[in-house]
């Protein structure tokens, strides 16, 4: 195995050749890289990425950011495309073809088939005079002075530069269209993203039972209540007013300070003016204050009434953190 340092020296200079790449990109973003975000908003029909070999792969994740962002897209292998899925593509679609040497044999064949299918042909393409690059309707920059590589094979700074343009295209799309992050949770309703952005407290604390005691009632029946509710704590009510909270951790601060508990009631050991939230509540919000005050329930009160219980568990479980 080679020295440790001079492993670390390779690894610095692979990433700073690619960030010094990535920073040339600005130049890219000319006339035609405006011009295709146009086309693109205009159109009725789909984008359709395609590429092969690396490219490919670069162009699966391009479509998988479009998706994710309010472009639809869809992928379409190069090898594919001509052995039978042409069909994919339909006339008001955009195809975008992603190449860095835009000469490759499948792409020489691939081109003028794709040009009499789909309405428009962008070239992601690293050589501006490639046979790719002059026969596309509008030519994406994305030339590199050399790739990460020491030996300036192996497709890494391309590869990067490649994506990030993907990315770019995506993200001026997604401004352009006034995608929101209500747009964006309802296109991601199974993920943590997505539940950060539309997960309320409501749809959390009904599942849990609401534990509740009077503030004149007695210890035990406090202790019983966070017993048998599970959650830790207890509501203090007088009536139906919220006057307090009872945690697990005031019953051990209790029985710190106290030899003769039988005479103690509710109030004189609950918190008052406990913290609350009201059941509209983002959950992501619900977590920031109880990470901010170093608690792990909250009472949740919609116009001055008692609720119930959100756990910290009940977060976590949805997998919020």
């Amino acid at each position: 195995m080679k020295n440790i340092k001079a492993l670390k020296a390779v690894a610095i200079s692979t990433i700073t050749e690619e960030a010094i790449a990535i920073t040339n990109l600005t130049k890219s973003v000319d006339a035609d890289f405006l011009n295709c975000i146009s086309l693109i908003l205009q159109s009725k029909g789909r984008v359709i990425v395609t590429g092969i070999g690396k490219s490919a792969i670069i162009g699966q994740k391009i479509v998988a950011t479009f998706n994710s962002t309010g472009t639809p897209a869809s992928f379409l292998h190069a090898a594919d495309a001509i052995h039978g899925d042409l069909g994919t593509i339909q006339k008001e679609d955009i195809v975008i073809c992603i190449s860095n040497s835009g000469e490759t044999p499948e792409i020489k064949i691939l081109v003028p088939l794709l040009k009499a299918y789909c309405s428009s042909l962008i070239a992601m393409v690293g050589k501006k005079g490639s046979f790719l690059a002059r026969q596309a309707n509008l030519v994406i920059n994305t030339a590199v002075e050399k790739e990460a590589c020491p030996n300036n094979l192996a497709p890494t700074s391309s590869t990067t530069a490649q994506m990030v343009m993907g990315d770019a295209l995506a993200v001026c799309l997604l401004q352009a269209r006034g995608f929101s992050p209500g747009d964006f949770a309802r296109l991601h309703p199974g993920g943590a993203i997505g539940k950060q952005l539309y997960l309320k407290v409501s749809d959390l604390y009904s599942g849990n039972m609401a534990p509740r005691v009077n503030h004149e009632d007695n210890i035990k029946k406090v202790i019983i209540e966070i017993s048998s509710k599970r959650l830790g704590a207890t509501a203090v009510l007088k009536g139906k007013a919220l006057v307090g909270i009872i945690t697990d951790g005031d019953l051990r601060r209790m029985l710190e300070k106290n030899s003769d508990i039988s005479l103690l009631k509710a109030a004189d050991i609950m918190t008052k003016k406990p913290r609350t939230i009201s059941s509209d509540t983002l959950v992501v919000n619900a977590l920031s204050i109880m990470r901010e005050n170093n608690i792990t329930q909250l009472l949740v009160v919609d116009k001055g009434k008692y609720q119930g219980v959100i756990h910290l568990h009940d977060i976590l479980r949805e997998g919020i953190l």
